[in-house]
């Protein structure tokens, strides 16, 4: 039963244009049970699934860059994603996946790990629709900005499906001027997150006015120039205030208060600590800054380049919040699909791997959303319901599984065959 949904879903997904019955299997089987090729032949017989050797399921590796799979893959996803209507936003973020190896390569390097690790590493780009559904994944090398992640994944989408009148919405990590206004010339529109800092300078008239006395969901709206030269552009900018956010920011800017003073008093090593001010009279707390810091608590702020005709602040808002769909994306990869840690070491066999988990998070989103079920509960549920052929005196008995309510629950919440 199991493998019969799955393989329903990667057919309604489009992913039997690629013809390869070895990728698919291995596919299917990372959503199962997540683990290295070669023991993918023994996930697939515990379940009954017909099961390819292995050598043929690194043949199908193989086959996976020569005969680019990914683009296909791309082509079904788009076209599985604008069933109901064209896409008005697309969600971008990027994250790293580490390797065990000690050494670096030309792709495996060591760079600014948001997990905070010293392996070699790859910067793995994702474009999502609004529901967290994956469009596009592209790998970088390891030590990689995240700011130059952004251009080449949102080419390569435009150049793949001719796109274009798209808003494309992405964290503070993606903010350069030379990002918008590529986005911008590309014939897109942008909603990306803005520096905090900035906002003693845009929201100027406000502090003046007011101080840093803000209403519960006030939005503000201001302008700044962004680029220098025949690169400056004006920009609008958008800010909320909630309180939440405040007394959050309030109890991360006490902690690092704490730290600070404990570097002052010599009682902590000095690392990467904030508001430590070290001048001739030795170290200090910088008290100055820290004020700087509360009087923005609370505040967000968001660079848009379309007008608040089109788009109003609240809907800015909005779109930017839906960032989290690509956040749970990354955790199904890394968590439910185990993308890492990766053990191959050629650039080839990484990128097939990776188009492997991009195959596995999209059967895993569209089954999620058809069912309201989490991937991990329907394979747990899925997989005990089995039929069984009896073959006895020449003669063979099918017998159909027994299903439980919450098997059949799921069941029928599927979209039927051909759709």
């Amino acid at each position: 039963m199991l493998w019969n949904v799955l393989i329903g879903a990667y057919a309604r997904l489009g992913f039997d244009v690629l013809t390869d019955e070895a990728f698919r299997a291995m596919v299917c089987a990372r959503v199962i049970e997540p683990t290295s090729k070669a023991d993918t032949v023994g996930v697939l017989n515990q379940i009954g699934a017909p099961a390819p050797a292995v050598r043929t399921l690194f043949r199908a590796l193989a086959r996976c860059a020569q005969r680019d799979y990914r683009e296909k893959l791309a082509t079904a996803c788009l076209a599985h994603a604008t069933r109901s209507g064209a896409l008005g936003l697309i969600l971008y973020d990027v994250t790293t996946l580490h390797f065990e190896a000690e050494h670096e390569d030309s792709l495996r390097k060591v760079g600014m790990s948001k997990e905070r690790r010293v392996d070699p590493q790859i910067q793995v780009g994702l474009l999502v629709d609004p529901s967290g559904f994956p469009l596009e994944v592209h790998c970088f090398e390891g030590n990689t900005a995240e700011t130059s992640t952004l251009l080449p994944v949102l080419q390569a989408f435009r150049d793949r499906h001719k796109a274009a009148d798209l808003v494309v919405v992405a964290d503070a990590g993606m903010l350069s001027a030379k990002n918008l206004n590529a986005i911008e010339d590309a014939g897109m529109s942008f909603i990306v997150g803005s520096r905090i800092s900035k906002a003693p300078y845009d929201l100027a008239a406000h502090f003046e006015r007011h101080g840093n006395a803000f209403d519960d969901g006030q939005i503000l709206e201001s302008a700044r120039v962004m680029g220098t030269g025949t690169a400056a552009r004006r920009r609008r900018v958008v800010y909320q205030y909630r309180f939440a956010r405040h007394k959050r920011d309030d109890r991360a800017i006490n902690a690092m208060v704490e730290r600070a003073e404990k570097v002052a008093a010599g009682t902590r090593p000095l690392k990467k600590d904030r508001f430590v001010r070290i001048d001739a009279a030795g170290k200090g707390v910088d008290w100055d800054l820290v004020e700087r810091a509360r009087q923005l608590a609370g505040l967000k702020g968001y660079v848009i380049n379309l007008p608040a005709t089109t788009m109003d602040g609240h809907a800015v808002i909005t779109a930017h919040h839906d960032l989290w769909q690509v956040e749970h994306s990354f955790r199904m990869a890394k968590s439910d699909l185990r993308a890492r840690p990766i053990f191959h070491h050629k650039r080839e066999a990484i990128e097939a791997h990776l188009t492997v988990v991009f195959a596995a998070l999209a059967v895993s989103r569209h089954l999620q959303d058809a069912t309201g079920t989490s991937i991990r509960n329907i394979v747990r549920t899925l997989h005990a319901v089995r039929s069984a052929t009896i073959r006895l005196d020449g003669h063979e008995i099918t017998l159909d599984p027994d299903i439980p309510a919450a098997a059949q629950a799921i069941l029928d919440r599927l979209p039927p065959e051909g759709h």
